[in-house]
């Protein structure tokens, strides 16, 4: 587990309980479920649509195991019932908003009930933008429900009368790896509710989804050239885990993700002039695209690595690469490099 999300998290289940120290908790339950959301937005906004159907730990045992779409669906149906029809007592989003129809879901439930390849075909079927907007609607109603509730709703339990509600809902299934979520809800009060489904099932599942994509980002790489258009080698770059790559589908780099469609400058231009790289490029000296926006603290540092691949060609740039991170502790180049491109260039030169 994220050791910053598990630290929010024991320090909210601690604060929570107590009357003198309920608003706090409720604060950083709200904290710890806007850090968490922020996860799912930049997975949910970044990747191709290809993404979310797609399985890499297909037949594996956990959350791992599932695809990104579904486990956003699975998340916040879950939150949707739990904190309408039982907390608050009205209508769920999904219908209220009319998502349903928008997300293309053949089901309303919570998807226990599916496995394997039904839910490789689900995902396939929802519309990923919708889904992510349903998702956004639930946690905002879910984050107004916990700013109302007050320490004695903590104690406020559930009994039979809401099991028979739920289950005329439909909204889980009687499938046997579904049916035991109704007695198990029913089983808590609003205190434990707010300890699993508005926060520990979160951190479970954007843990599972981070697994996800960062397998799906390995796939995409593989055998794809490591240097970027621009001249990083992706082998070495600290977003390794986040980004695919600019010469894939999974580009999800700083410029792409600020960028219209996706498409960092550096990488549409070397496309639109076919050309390998910005290294190949005459004007690359004088360039300000993308990474080497003046205002970006790294434009030096890239700059200079394009000129190195020119000088001396990929290979040997990634040899370099090596050498350094063997000499320094870095995350970004510029922490070596600097903010002087041919001071830079001089560095790597040396190493």
């Amino acid at each position: 587990m994220d050791k910053q999300w598990s630290e929010m998290n024991k320090e909210m289940q601690a604060l929570i309980p107590r009357k003198a120290t309920f608003a706090q908790g409720v604060e950083m339950l709200l904290a710890l479920r806007k850090r968490l959301f922020e996860e799912i937005t930049h997975i949910m906004t970044a990747y191709p649509a290809e993404a979310f159907a797609r399985m890499p730990f297909a037949g594996a045992q956990g959350y791992h195991s599932k695809t990104l779409a579904y486990t956003v669906w699975h998340i916040f149906r879950i939150e949707d019932i739990v904190a309408h029809e039982m907390i608050a007592g009205d209508g769920q989003v999904l219908f209220d908003q009319g998502f349903l129809e928008a997300i293309r879901s053949p089901i309303i439930t919570t998807g226990n009930e599916l496995s394997g390849e039904e839910i490789a075909e689900f995902s396939r079927q929802l519309d990923v933008k919708a889904l992510y907007r349903y998702a956004q609607a639930v946690a905002q109603s879910t984050d107004s429900i916990l700013k109302g509730l007050e320490h004695a709703d903590l104690k406020r339990r559930f009994g039979e009368d809401m099991a028979q509600r739920l289950r005329r809902t439909g909204c889980v299934s009687e499938a046997e790896a579904a049916r035991w979520l109704i007695d198990y809800w029913c089983g808590k009060d609003v205190l434990g509710l707010i300890k699993m489904p508005f926060s520990r099932h979160w951190i479970m599942h954007v843990e599972a989804m981070r697994r996800i994509k960062n397998r799906l980002c390995r796939q995409a790489r593989k055998g794809v050239d490591p240097i970027a258009y621009c001249g990083f080698s992706c082998n070495h770059c600290f977003l390794g885990e986040w980004c695919g790559s600019c010469r894939t589908a999974y580009n999800v780099c700083a410029f792409a993700t600020i960028s219209p469609d996706g498409q960092c400058p550096n990488a549409a231009c070397c496309r639109a002039r076919g050309i390998d790289g910005c290294y190949a490029c005459d004007r690359l000296e004088d360039c300000e695209k993308g990474f080497y926006i003046p205002t970006n603290d790294g434009a030096a540092a890239a700059k200079a690595q394009a000129l190195y691949i020119r000088r001396h060609g990929k290979q040997a740039f990634l040899a370099v690469h090596d050498r350094l991170h063997q000499k320094y502790d870095f995350a970004k180049t510029q922490e070596v490099l600097g903010q002087d491109t041919r001071e830079g260039l001089r560095i790597l030169e040396e190493s």
